[in-house]
């Protein structure tokens, strides 16, 4: 039994390849332990807002010394890291904006790393603090790019995840999403190895 954390990032809906990549795995997951829960955080619906010097103060001020304003600027954060702190498993889509991930993902990963909670520099060096855990990232990108902007990406990712203990990380992706005669077959090819990866 498994506790996954699904994290949807698409403004694209019932429509995203990066949902349907994210639900194939999750589908996996469970055929494995089918007595796993899933909850969802879709970001597209409701975005973490972006961070500023309220949110990331009250977020930093321990419960119990929080007055009702805190408490209100920091409910964002506080539940972010509830949800992750509870998952063994972290399934994340991906979409490809603008050359980059969706902005309401960088909201929730400014929301989760938070000092004395997901890292710690207790002892001069950097450490995180959310171990034993596995990363799914399931990149959808609707052109074909070879010039390193997506693995730039995924090496980015895995950097923010690593830094705060989250270093199991495996990525799938499929590339073509927008370009008709390459999108069935790349994507097929993406969840036929999510599955073998996953058997």
């Amino acid at each position: 039994m498994a506790n996954i954390l699904n994290i949807q990032t698409s403004i694209s809906g019932e429509n995203s390849v990066s949902n349907k990549l994210s639900q194939t795995v999750i589908n996996q997951l469970l055929d494995r332990n089918p007595n796993s829960t899933v909850v969802i955080r879709d970001l597209a619906l409701n975005p973490i807002p972006h961070m500023e010097i309220h949110h990331f103060s009250a977020s930093r001020i321990p419960d119990e010394e929080k007055n009702d304003e805190q408490k209100e600027a920091s409910k964002y954060s506080d539940e972010a890291l509830k949800e992750i702190q509870e998952a063994d498993i972290i399934v994340i889509g991906v979409p490809f904006y603008n050359f980059t991930f969706p902005s309401t993902l960088k909201s929730w990963i400014d929301s989760i790393a938070v000092a004395g909670k997901t890292f710690s520099y207790a002892d001069r060096t950097p450490k995180g603090l959310l171990l034993n855990k596995k990363l799914y990232l399931n990149i959808s990108v609707g052109g074909i790019y070879e010039n390193g902007l997506i693995e730039n990406m995924e090496h980015y990712l895995k950097t923010l995840f690593g830094f705060i203990g989250i270093t199991d990380v495996e990525v799938f992706k499929s590339q073509g999403m927008m370009v008709p005669q390459l999108k069935d077959e790349n994507f097929s090819k993406t969840v036929a190895e999510i599955e073998t990866v996953l058997a």
